[in-house]
């Protein structure tokens, strides 16, 4: 496919323009080497063009993937023919990828026969944002490209997004925002950590009840931007862990939790064909449920996680700042 430039813009933002793809689906293209400005491989979105210039891209073609035995299920919370709702598992792997030897997500979606969107290739297929292997909840699956594309642009001007339940030791201090840049951590390449010059990160953290010994506390959080780790970077970064989260701290060795204590709780986002306003809420996992009762008050508890009322806590909050240091503003 051959593009003549129209305009100067930086090449990342043209492409998405003129392809109708996010940005990051244009990134992928550019990592892959498939995209040439004049002859030359490209190497980088933020490259700048000029009106004039020739732009060839060379989609990847799609490979047949190793077909994986799925054994486990996955609720569907929601579906119809644009659009699909899950409430993923604990231990359940979002997309194939070189290091993953197990079936994935993705996989359970062709195996079930769901008709996916193309847009970001044939391993991660219909997959508009992900969640982390150990954490449980909401995920929306696009069903075909036009969808796909509304809900990337969604993501993009914060119209669609999650409240997630965590259970966290020691509990926070305050109802926090944390507003600090996400970046790999240099001295550990397996975790993420709050690096100045990293990308510009937010998050929302709201106490909900502190345990009957008063050391742990179940929160809410709500992303404004979408890193890698984030909720768990930022709670590390306080001092603040996820109750089974070794990764970024959890040290006690008492309780032997299973997975990360993280769930997707509740999902809004805007119809990509209807235009209505629609929200999904994820039953508490049974394994957070147990772990609950066995420590905590629960009748208030179930009060305060009621969708609308927890909507409503959040939205009536004052909230405690935590200091930000080296935050990169956003593109």
């Amino acid at each position: 496919m051959k593009l003549d430039v129209k305009e100067d813009s930086r090449l990342d933002r043209y492409l998405a323009k003129e392809l109708k793809s996010s940005r990051n689906q244009v990134e992928q293209l550019i990592k892959k080497g498939a995209v040439k400005i004049e002859g030359k491989t490209a190497k980088k979105g933020g490259q700048k063009i000029k009106e004039g210039e020739s732009i060839e891209i060379e989609f990847p073609k799609t490979e047949k993937s190793e077909k994986k035995e799925v054994d486990f299920h996955i609720e569907k919370v929601y579906e119809d023919e644009d659009l699909l709702v899950i409430n993923k598992p604990s231990g359940v792997v979002v997309h194939p990828a070189p290091s993953v030897k197990e079936a994935t997500v993705v996989d359970w979606l062709k195996k079930e026969g769901i008709r996916l969107s193309t847009l970001s290739g044939q391993e991660r297929q219909g997959i508009v944002h992900r969640l982390d292997k150990e954490t449980s909840g909401l995920m929306v699956i696009a069903k075909n490209n036009q969808s796909h594309q509304a809900l990337s642009e969604q993501l993009q001007d914060k119209s669609m997004g999650r409240y997630y339940l965590a259970l966290i030791e020691p509990p926070l201090k305050d109802d926090m925002i944390v507003e600090r840049p996400i970046a790999r951590n240099p001295k550990n390449r397996l975790k993420m950590g709050v690096v100045e010059g990293g990308r510009y990160a937010k998050t929302a953290f709201k106490k909900i009840a502190q345990s009957r010994d008063l050391k742990e506390e179940l929160i809410a959080a709500k992303l404004f931007t979408g890193r890698t780790h984030q909720i768990r970077v930022h709670l590390a970064s306080m001092n603040r862990h996820i109750l089974g989260d070794s990764l970024y701290g959890f040290k006690r060795q008492s309780d032997k939790i299973g997975r990360v204590f993280l769930h997707a709780y509740i999902l809004y986002l805007i119809h990509p064909k209807s235009k209505e306003l629609l929200y999904f809420t994820a039953l508490l996992p049974e394994d957070m449920e147990r772990y609950l009762k066995n420590k905590f008050e629960m009748e208030s508890i179930y009060e305060k996680i009621e969708p609308d009322n927890l909507i409503e806590l959040f939205d009536n909050t004052e909230w405690v700042h935590y200091p930000a240091k080296g935050i990169k503003t956003e593109d």
